[in-house]
């Protein structure tokens, strides 16, 4: 049962990522610089699926401003693959965590789907050469 006035949760399906968003990363290392990350990210109908590009400037303390991007391949049942086609993780339709793990490095997400449309995406990263903590801020281009 929920509260009163608040609603239950909806579960995402990949069309609901479909579109251009905005895109605040934050990264903060156990030791070192901090960084952020500014910039779009699209998510485009190709045949059943949706391709994922994310373009902007990544800064990171005490350097200059670099260009940065990334791709992934969204399919249903919201199973992401790296550009590649390796499996990387399943997002959970509801929101909630997910893992992946590349030896040596362990990355573990939670994803918050509470103030849909804006939504975030938090990564836990563990390796013998990482620490860091990334959280991701999406927002739908025009607001």
């Amino acid at each position: 049962m929920t509260s009163p006035g608040r609603a239950m949760p909806t579960e995402r399906v990949l069309a609901d990522f479909e579109g251009a968003w905005k895109i605040e990363r934050v990264i903060t290392p156990e030791v070192g610089a901090s960084a952020r990350f500014s910039g779009s990210a699209t998510w485009t109908a190709q045949s059943d699926d949706l391709a994922y590009a994310e373009v902007g400037t990544l800064y990171i303390d005490g350097a200059a401003p670099m260009q940065a991007e990334r791709r992934y391949l969204w399919t249903p049942g919201l199973h992401v693959y790296f550009d590649d086609g390796r499996f990387f993780h399943t997002v959970p339709a509801a929101g909630g965590e997910a893992s992946h793990w590349c030896d040596p490095d362990s990355y573990h997400v939670s994803y918050d789907f509470s103030d849909w449309p804006d939504f975030r995406a938090t990564w836990t990263v563990e390796g013998p050469r990482k620490s860091y903590v990334m959280t991701n801020h999406f927002r739908p281009t025009g607001r």
